[in-house]
């Protein structure tokens, strides 16, 4: 879609008639839509701070072309550097003081949940959590709180099912970060194991304020495995990478897909480390020449050429930003003139079958009022030198 046609397909209602009274819930105006998140713009895990820039250069794209039916975003994002009690400060400031209409896009699992309790007590959404812990799908509980990102649960089955076809005998490691986000990914990845579970023979942990993986990634080399499945955010990522080339160690070697950005973590592990890493995604990467073609990838990198020069399309945390704004801006723009916080809900878990930009073939949206899962697909990649090449067709987990 090029650019003239976003702008319209957004600013056009403006001109249409209204049909029903306007509704307008906190943060909205004739004028304006105030929305806002938090983001790790400092701290252990800034390597994902280019989501937020990514927005934000979005959100400022549709501004110039005249806003989301005549409504400027106004977009206010917030550094929590990674730290739950920060990210209460800020989110508590978005919502007491700016009184944004909604938090979306918030980045993270430990900071998310510091929030949760608190955004939902307060009928606040907390939309598009850039996170994929089993606890984000809680529409009973928690019906305020709904992710984004595909579920780590989910990855972990897809990773036990091709590690187990490649390697059926293979002896196992598992590293993984000591909260919500990596015991879910380890959930599963043991419950795709089903009974070769047993052929686990090390797991190992590590704390977000540990200053390296050293002597994990000792034990584990140590361990005498040959299958690792590795969990961790980019940092800690590219230093388990590093430090298995450095060990000789060389495993089938999975990395999750929050932790296979080529830029935040495959670079500074030095990519001729990273070749024959195995990680499984929902997204087109820009600089597969599958997609040297394709309108909704040239559209993207054309769009961080011109609003976001400073920025690395073949960062994954740019795609995921862009693809958190693009809905953002499209479920707004779905609202029409009826702004209000149980709208944007309803309007929400009507979403069915949506194919996101940059998004696989295949891999779409749905969400309802009962399931807040969107994804259940997802494609088996390894890593060349280059880019990541796909391996066979979409995998589900099921």
């Amino acid at each position: 879609m090029k650019y003239w046609l976003i702008a319209a397909t957004l600013a056009g209602m403006a001109t249409t008639p209204a049909l029903a009274q306007k509704s307008y819930g906190p943060g909205v105006s004739d004028t304006e839509i105030k929305i806002g998140n938090t983001m790790p713009y400092s701290g252990p895990a800034s390597a994902y701070s280019s989501q937020g820039k990514t927005e934000t250069a979005y959100y400022n794209m549709i501004n110039a072309q005249g806003g989301v039916n005549g409504r400027k975003i106004t977009f206010l994002s917030y550094d929590d550097a990674y730290s739950p009690p920060k990210t209460v400060e800020q989110t508590r400031k978005l919502v007491e003081q700016d009184e944004i209409l909604a938090d979306f896009g918030p980045l993270g699992t430990p900071t998310n949940s510091a929030i949760q309790k608190y955004m939902n007590q307060k009928k606040v959404p907390q939309f598009f959590v850039s996170s994929g812990a089993d606890k984000w799908n809680d529409p009973k509980n928690f019906p305020w709180t709904m992710p984004l990102y595909p579920s780590y649960t989910m990855e972990g089955k897809i990773a036990a099912k091709y590690l187990l076809k490649e390697k059926p005998d293979g002896k196992i490691a598992i590293l993984y970060q000591n909260d919500d986000s990596g015991k879910d990914y380890v959930k599963g990845f043991k419950e795709g194991l089903g009974d070769k579970v047993k052929q686990i023979v090390i797991e190992k942990t590590y704390e977000v304020t540990d200053p390296t993986l050293d002597s994990q990634m000792v034990a584990l080399k140590g361990s005498g495995a040959d299958v690792f499945f590795a969990m961790s955010t980019p940092k800690f990522g590219a230093q388990a990478i590093k430090k298995a080339a450095e060990l000789g160690w060389k495993p089938l070697y999975y990395v999750v897909s929050v932790s296979s950005s080529i830029k935040g973590a495959l670079e500074p592990a030095g990519l001729q480390n990273a070749v024959g890493l195995i990680t499984a995604t929902g997204g087109k990467i820009a600089s597969d020449p599958r997609w040297d073609n394709d309108p909704e990838m040239k559209e993207f990198v054309a769009f961080m050429k011109k609003w976001a020069p400073d920025q690395d399309p073949n960062d994954q945390s740019t795609g995921v930003g862009y693809m958190s704004a693009w809905l953002t801006a499209k479920v707004l723009k779905d609202c029409g003139d009826n702004l209000t916080r149980e709208n944007l809900l309803k309007v929400l878990t009507s979403i069915k079958d949506l194919q996101l930009p940059t998004m696989l073939p295949g891999v779409t949206l749905t969400i309802t009022p009962d399931n807040y899962v969107g994804f259940n697909k997802l494609q088996i990649v390894r890593f060349d030198g280059k880019t990541w090449q796909p391996i066979g067709d979409l995998i589900s987990a099921q």
